[in-house]
This record gives structure tokens, C-alpha cells and sequence, in this order.
């Protein structure tokens, strides 16, 4: 460290940060692809380990941008008219009853900037999304975990935990990392549970991608007893993770509230733009939902035959059992060119998580998996 640096960690030392910011353990994401083949000296990779679109972005979507690009002198509309009137007619659900957010990570942090203070608490299951447990503690609340029942949010145990402190309660539907759901029994007996005064956060990043009819939605609830608030983005089966583009559909108040805490300029017009016409490809949306259940069942089948445990999922990712420590055969699939993830930080020593691709990049993951084990 020069002399530069070090006078400018010293200065950096004596700031004041609030404990419960400097206590924030940051959110790691998996490192890009050309990191890794730099990193690893490796070259053409397939990554199964961000639950990606498999296809890229949809093509609507990108022919949109490209006849959008003239006009990036222009700031985006504060307003997002276009957007928030198809999503309206799209969702079958009032206008103003949507929060659009730079991504739907954007929403959660404006709802604990909304409604929690110092001393509040939020109830969460764990593990789960980890940018809930990180935008709790920024509104210095404190997060309240509830073990999973075996890999299935419990609910029960969820309602148990609310308190007179209680102000949120996240439910991730289908939920990250397990790919398990909530259905609408489980979740209607839940609601009758949930006193005034709390909100709940039903996230549904990856609802698309769910078989199980069963499988409950925040948007049946949005005029119930109980505040809801269903998440969702045009991240995954839309393939615009890029762009960072997500919403929040909730009872008019709440979104008066968040409009308050709101940025007016935080979803760029390149992703507004995209967003509407995403919207309208339903072939690609059609042929992401193929592509990602013909492959999640080819997967079953070929990890059945090697005789591991696996654990079925409503996702576009599922979690594998390797048997062995999930942070090696993470290092060793690395040198197959294979980029998985490894679910030891959520408390899984042993579990891998992957995300459906093309058939060729199934193929390829299959193969590494045999090579390493």
C-alpha cells in the first residue's frame, strides 16, 4: 500500500459508520463469465450458476432498444406510462397499483425504507434471497429467521415468529435457493394469521417457471384483509437480467408510499422500452418455459442414473446432493469449464445449485459432473 492509500484507509477509519451498516455482510454474486475464463484460464464455459435465461433476451425486446438508442440524450419517463399500462393490462390489475424498481431488488429496498425503523423487525425464512436479510439491517431493523422445513418455507413456524415488532414478512414463491412453493392452501391459512399493521412480501422472481398449479400468487390477494405485495421481474424467463428491470404490485397506499422513497429516474428508457415489448413475445416466453422443463427433466433423468440425490423443483434451478464437499466439486466443475454454484454459504456443505441451459450445455454439465466425481 503507498502513501496515498494508506492516508486514505486512515481517513476512511475515522468516519463514522453506524454499526448496523458497518455489521452488513455484503452480497456476493457469482463472478462474470470472462473473469472466470480469465481467472481459470479456461475458454469456452457454460454457466449454470445465476438461474439465466438459457435463450438470451428476447428478440422483441432487443429489436425495441436498437430503434431506441437515438434518444438515450433524453431522460426516461419518471412515470413509465407505457410500462405500468401494459403491465396494468397484462396483470389484469389497477395502474396505479404498481411500483417499477431497478430491478425487483430496488422494491425490496424501498419497502424497508418505507415501513421499518430502528427496532422493527422483519420475519424471513432462511435461506433464502439474501438482499432481504441486507436491506433489513440498512433500515437498522432486525431480521427474525425461520429454519426451512426440510427445503419448504414454514409457514407455520413463519406466523409463530411475528411479534409486536412485526412490520414485513417475506415469502420467496417459488424460493431461491430450493426451488420449493408455497401453495394457495398453505398460503391462505397463513393470511388469516398475519395481524394489522403487517405487510406481507411475496417475491416471485421465478413464478413463471412453476408446473405445480398449486402453487399460490400474491396478485389473488392484492385486495384482501392483509397488505400483499407481489414481486416480480423481467429478469429470468424474459432474459433481461442486464437491464435490471422489476416491479411490485400492491394496495394504492402502499404504492403511494413507495413513490415517495422512489427515485424518478430509476428504470432507464433502454429498459422500459424492453420491458414492453418482452411483454408481447409470448413465443419467446413459450419457448423459455420449454426449454427450461425439457432440460430440467433430462437433467433428473441423467443425475437418477449416476445415483445422486437431487431435489425437484418449480424453478429453473434445482439443488444436487454431490455427497462431498459442494466447495471442491464447485473448484473441480471450474477446470471442466463448467461454472455451478455452491450452496455451502446457505448452509448446504454437501448441495450444489444449477440452472437449466441449452441441451448441448446439459449435455456438457452432465459429463463435467461424472469427470468430477
Amino acid at each position: 500500500m503507498n502513501k496515498n492509500e494508506e492516508q486514505g484507509a486512515s481517513r476512511f477509519l475515522n468516519l463514522r459508520v453506524p454499526s448496523h451498516i458497518a455489521a452488513i455482510k455484503p452480497y456476493e454474486p457469482g463472478k462474470p463469465l470472462d473473469e472466470l475464463e480469465r481467472e481459470y484460464g479456461i475458454s469456452d464455459s457454460v454457466k449454470l450458476a445465476s438461474n439465466e435465461n438459457p435463450l438470451g433476451p428476447s428478440p422483441l425486446a432487443v429489436n425495441a432498444m436498437e430503434k431506441a438508442m437515438g434518444n438515450l440524450h433524453r431522460y426516461p419517463d419518471g412515470a413509465a406510462y407505457l410500462l405500468n399500462e401494459k403491465l396494468a393490462g397484462h396483470l389484469d390489475v389497477p395502474r396505479n397499483a404498481i411500483v417499477l424498481g431497478n430491478g425487483s431488488d430496488e422494491i425490496i429496498g424501498m419497502l424497508t425504507r418505507a415501513l421499518l425503523q430502528s427496532g422493527d423487525e422483519a420475519v424471513l425464512p432462511k435461506p433464502s434471497f439474501l438482499m432481504y436479510d441486507i436491506m433489513i439491517r440498512c433500515a437498522d431493523a432486525k431480521p427474525i429467521y425461520v429454519p426451512l422445513n426440510g427445503l419448504a418455507i414454514d409457514l407455520d413456524r413463519m406466523a409463530e415468529a411475528i411479534t409486536s415488532k412485526t412490520r414485513l414478512i417475506f415469502v420467496n414463491n417459488p424460493n431461491n435457493p430450493t426451488g420449493t412453493i408455497v401453495t394457495q392452501n398453505e398460503f391462505e391459512a397463513f393470511l388469516k394469521k398475519v395481524p394489522e399493521g403487517v405487510v406481507v412480501v411475496m417475491d416471485e422472481a421465478y413464478i413463471e417457471f412453476a408446473r405445480d398449479e398449486r402453487c399460490a400468487s400474491g396478485l389473488d390477494y392484492l385486495d384482501g384483509p392483509v397488505p400483499v405485495v407481489t414481486l416480480r421481474t423481467f429478469s429470468k424467463a424474459y432474459g433481461l437480467a442486464g437491464l435490471r428491470v422489476g416491479y411490485g404490485v400492491m394496495p394504492v397506499p402502499l404504492q403511494d408510499l413507495l413513490n415517495r422513497v422512489r427515485q424518478p429516474f430509476n428504470v432507464s428508457s433502454l429498459a422500459q422500452i424492453a420491458a414492453v415489448h418482452a411483454l408481447d413475445d409470448t413465443a419467446f416466453l413459450e419457448k423459455t418455459l420449454q426449454v427450461v422443463h425439457e432440460g430440467l427433466d433430462y437433467l433428473y433423468q441423467e443425475i437418477d442414473k449416476m445415483g445422486l440425490r437431487y431435489f425437484p423443483t418449480q424453478a429453473n434451478f434445482f439443488l444436487i446432493d454431490v455427497g462431498q464437499d459442494a466447495a471442491v466439486v464447485f473448484e473441480k466443475m471450474l477446470r471442466q469449464g463448467v461454472i455451478v454454484r455452491s450452496m455451502v454459504s446457505y448452509g448446504f456443505p454437501q448441495y450444489i445449485r444449477i440452472n437449466a441451459g441449452l441441451p448441448v450445455e446439459n449435455r456438457r454439465f452432465i459429463q463435467a459432473l461424472k469427470a468430477v466425481l
